[in-house]
């Protein structure tokens, strides 16, 4: 899951969280140019490059903050995913984990509340519009 800058999210579920993969999707999803910022996980290590820029802070030597880079944007969406996760949801399935993923993204980039809440509201009927989940789809 990441924060583009302007407050754009994009998620999606992962296999696993290894270098490979943290690669790919980094590098499917950033343009060029840009500075990634990320905590000392090692599944990052692989993103340096010409292409790219890191900044990097570190969480287990208590850093947080050090001269404007952090992770407390992605931070805060992490923590809105896993509260509506546990406190709505309660459990989540493998099965249908992109769905959960997809509607707090949503959730994220369409509930600016300087939006007006009908405006919030056409958007969520225009994402919908020609999409059909049948119970059939859903349990089979």
């Amino acid at each position: 899951m990441r924060e583009r800058e302007g407050g754009r999210t994009i998620a999606q579920p992962v296999e696993a969280v290894d270098a490979d993969i943290v690669e790919s999707i980094i590098y499917d999803q950033v343009e060029p140019g840009s500075t990634v910022y990320t905590d000392e996980a090692s599944a990052y290590k692989g993103i340096l490059g010409p292409l790219l820029m890191r900044e990097t802070v570190n969480h287990s030597a208590r850093e947080f903050v050090r001269d404007g880079v952090s992770t407390n944007s992605i931070e805060s969406v992490w923590a809105v995913l896993k509260r509506g996760l546990h406190g709505v949801y309660h459990h989540a399935s493998d099965k249908h984990l992109h769905r959960y993923v997809d509607e707090f993204t949503f959730r994220l980039n369409g509930g600016n509340v300087e939006r007006h809440t009908l405006q919030r509201l056409e958007s969520f009927v225009d994402g919908t519009a020609g999409k059909r989940l049948t119970y059939k789809d859903l349990i089979g």
